[in-house]
């Protein structure tokens, strides 16, 4: 990946001291999963000028008759070496690669509810494939930056930016806390699918509070049930077969973390059940998914006994005297 643009956007700024983690010496020292092996077949890709592109409900790049059929099945075979495909729908070249979410439903249910995003600099946390990344620049952003830390998604990004070189937007393969303390550098910054991931909700809070300019707006989206203010389930080993859960608050202790995190205007502006239509198995994600997590006799409950996946949207602002 060509990381000129963004580091050179960033001369000046309080992120600039990410410019280390935007050089090929850094990617030579990387041994996270198959990246190698993910480097070797970026490397591999075809050279295709799409005629289009759209940031729609379906990201889709480029057209059938931009490439002849025979680079179409190699280009076909190559995005099949990047499964599992979670976040989208993405199209390539009349490629359709059906994944796992339904993401498309999730940003229907907020981008009428946020602050306009035309002009903006906005943060993405646990981007992975940069779907929601390519949302934003739909919407106007001036520039998107995802950070996560998971390779095996962010490649898929680096894959779909090998078409669209000049877009300005990128995913690094880094956690949120790889971001300088108290930057101050975003007016938006979303992070949706994280907080029931992290060990500590409310030092994520506070990073994501730092990361924004005074005045700066939070678009959280995670994982809640339902309770009074001051709960939240703490599974024991597994929740809808996740090892990796630790904490899903009810939306009165989410609202309670926010204010004494820092953060003012918090209000609720979407809250769904997440269904086996939006969260699936496919043929570019065929591993287990959701139907599977759920109780075949209770589908209100996962496989556990706990309450089935509930999903809450919520806005929030850092203080504009807050610094």
């Amino acid at each position: 990946m060509d990381f000129s643009s963004l580091q050179s956007y960033l001369e000046g700024s309080s992120l600039e001291v990410l410019t280390p983690t935007l050089q090929t010496e850094y990617f030579d020292q990387l041994r996270l999963g198959d990246f190698p092996r993910w480097r070797a077949l970026l490397t591999q890709l075809p050279t295709i000028q799409p005629s289009a592109h759209n940031f729609d409900s379906t990201i889709s790049i480029g057209q059938a008759k931009d490439a002849d059929e025979a680079t179409l099945q190699q280009l076909k075979s190559q995005l099949r070496e990047f499964i599992p495909w979670r976040k989208g729908p993405f199209e390539l070249f009349n490629i359709p690669i059906d994944t796992e979410w339904r993401c498309d439903w999730k940003w229907d249910r907020l981008k009428s509810q946020i602050s306009p995003l035309a002009g903006r600099k906005v943060l993405d946390v646990g981007s992975g494939n940069g779907y929601y990344s390519l949302r934003m620049l739909q919407a106007g952003a001036e520039r998107v930056i995802g950070v996560d830390p998971h390779i095996a998604y962010v490649v898929q990004f680096w894959l779909i930016k090998h078409f669209l070189k000049d877009i300005p937007a990128d995913v690094l393969p880094l956690a949120l806390e790889a971001l300088p303390e108290n930057s101050a550098y975003f007016d938006s910054a979303f992070s949706m699918g994280v907080l029931y991931h992290r060990r500590s909700p409310i030092n994520h809070l506070l990073q994501l509070k730092n990361s924004l300019k005074p005045g700066g707006e939070l678009i959280l989206e995670t994982l809640f049930v339902d309770g009074g203010k001051g709960y939240s389930l703490t599974p024991e080993s597994r929740y809808a077969r996740m090892t990796n859960i630790w904490f899903i608050p009810s939306i009165p202790t989410l609202e309670s973390w926010l204010s004494r995190c820092g953060f003012v205007d918090i209000h609720v502006i979407d809250e769904s059940t997440t269904s086996i239509d939006e969260q699936r198995k496919t043929n570019w994600m065929p591993f287990d998914s959701l139907e599977d997590a759920l109780s075949k006799k209770n589908p209100n409950q996962t496989i556990e006994g706990l309450p089935a996946p509930k999903r809450v949207i919520m806005l929030a602002a850092r203080s504009k005297q807050s610094l």
